[in-house]
């Protein structure tokens, strides 16, 4: 599970006891009156008196997803380091923490099947390899305890959604996506998953809202709210209208606690069917990018700008030559409608740019001192999660300690050199003031205790080479610093440039 104080991105499952209203209207108040009569309050069709028969249909094409990985931890240091009997232990501490350590773990989820042929539907973070894991299986286990190894056909981290594969002779139960547009807040919804790891559980709640914005930004952040019971392991489990149709893919809480509170989100099937047909096709999910950074018009924004509140989006900061500098939005700008599109809070400026086809001309109105006008935009190529994350580790406002885990690079570098680096792509170049014809990797962290805190290397410096080698990606730097360490070198020397000074060569010892 995911967690953003009370979000917790993470396994999801909808809920499962009924409540049969035959009485008078909710919250209405009666007088004593044997001469007042009203009609007893009929369900309409679709909620049942029992969820049996339409579990019995769902629940075979429900899975429980599990993975076996690899973790790379922290090798044992020497106990005694500091004490009176560090040099007694030390050899044999420092032996012990040359040696790479790792250990097993496991993950748990759910997914459903979509084809008679296998494929198998779940959220890309419960496949997905925990920070320095490899995932070396993949286990689906189907209702009845028989266990299949899956493939992985394709995943998006994106909209945190993963198509696996599974075989076998006969066809398989399946289940098909419904029209999430047709969900009204009030609807009747079932799920099943594996919370706990405790196997098949069905459980059962109302459609709470419909389009909820959780705040936690991104490309989807748009879901549909259930208060069915929503705890760890149901991530990737399908919701079910009462036509047995999926309309929302289990995927996050709110709860400060960690455990369900009543408030869970699932992903529209309007949005992750598209996605997962081309997943399964093997085609590459593209979307579009405007290249700024952007924040909600609160009530104070909106009182500064004259503006109506809750409508709109802010931009602090235009990526250079990106599309929207291309097209004139500049720092300040207020994005109030794309394409024809409000921008709301329940649909915001990243939803609606990011299922723009890349290359797609469209109008784009905007507020800009005081008054509204109208730019066109040659939509750009969303990048990746990954490059978007490596492009942010430069805001100015950053943090610029060492990070607990090598989230930017393998382990290696970080150990042996105390450094996280990475790719210099074009936009962080424009960033640092470089030429687009500088390549290398860009230091995003420094460890000061390690010799290259100590030779005063700092975060925005660029690595152009390692013994003599051109770096253009992490790969290169491990593989210098592992052939120096078999060559039984003690340092590595590394030709970097900073900004407005030339390059120079800083040799580094290893550790």
């Amino acid at each position: 599970m995911r967690y953003a104080y009370g979000l917790t991105s993470a396994l999801l499952v909808g809920g499962a006891a009924i409540s049969l209203v035959t009485g008078y209207p909710a919250g209405a108040q009666v007088a004593q009156n044997d001469d007042i009569h009203m009609e007893r309050v009929v369900p309409r069709a679709g909620a049942p008196e029992s969820f049996a028969d339409l579990t019995a249909q769902l629940q075979p094409a429900v899975v429980n997803i599990s993975t076996r990985q690899r973790v790379e931890v922290q090798a044992n240091t020497n106990p005694f380091a500091g004490s009176p009997f560090a040099d007694l232990f030390g050899q044999r501490g420092q032996s012990q923490s040359q040696q790479p350590q790792t250990r097993e773990a496991q993950s748990l989820g759910s997914g459903f099947i979509v084809s008679a042929d296998g494929y198998v539907v779940t959220n890309n973070h419960v496949i997905s390899p925990t920070e320095r894991g490899t995932v070396e299986q993949i286990t689906v286990t189907m209702p009845d305890g028989t266990e299949y190894p899956a493939t992985l056909v394709g995943n998006d981290a994106a909209s945190d959604l993963a198509v696996l594969k599974i075989n076998r002779s006969q066809p398989f139960p399946f289940v098909k996506f419904g029209n999430s547009k047709d969900a009204r807040v009030g609807d009747w919804v079932i799920a099943i998953g594996n919370p706990f790891g405790l196997g098949g559980t069905v459980t059962q709640g109302i459609v709470s809202a419909v389009y909820r914005n959780t705040g936690s930004g991104g490309a989807y952040d748009r879901y549909l709210q259930t208060d069915a019971s929503i705890n760890r392991g149901n991530s990737g489990g399908p919701m079910f209208d009462m036509q047995g149709n999926v309309i929302g893919i289990n995927n996050a809480i709110f709860s400060p606690s960690g455990g369900s509170v009543g408030i869970g989100f699932a992903i529209p099937a309007e949005i992750a069917a598209p996605i997962v047909d081309k997943l399964k096709s093997g085609q590459e999910i593209q979307r579009g990018y405007l290249g700024v950074r952007i924040q909600p018009v609160d009530d104070d924004l909106a009182s500064s700008l004259g503006l109506p509140k809750n409508r709109g989006e802010f931009v602090q900061a235009v990526e250079p030559k990106a599309a929207a500098a291309a097209a004139g939005i500049l720092p300040g700008d207020v994005v109030v409608k794309v394409a024809g599109k409000e921008v709301t809070p329940d649909q915001t400026l990243s939803f609606l740019v990011a299922n723009i086809a890349p290359g797609t001309r469209v109008p784009v109105e905007l507020y800009r001192d005081g008054e509204r006008r109208t730019v066109n935009v040659l939509v750009g190529k969303r990048p990746s999660e990954v490059e978007i994350a490596n492009q942010q580790l430069f805001d100015p406002n950053a943090d610029t300690k060492m990070p607990e885990s090598g989230s930017a690079n393998s382990g290696l570098i970080e150990k042996s050199i105390g450094l996280q680096v990475i790719t210099l792509t074009p936009q962080i170049a424009s960033q640092l003031g470089v030429g687009s014809d500088v390549s290398g990797l860009v230091v995003a962290a420094v460890d000061p205790n390690a010799d290259a805190g100590a030779k005063g290397l700092q975060r925005g410096d660029i690595i152009l080479s390692a013994n003599y080698k051109s770096v253009t990606a992490p790969a290169d730097l491990e593989s210098v610093t592992a052939d120096a360490k078999k060559s039984g070198r003690e340092a590595v020397l590394l030709r970097v440039q900073r900004r407005g000074q030339p390059a120079q060569y800083v040799p580094v010892r290893l550790r």
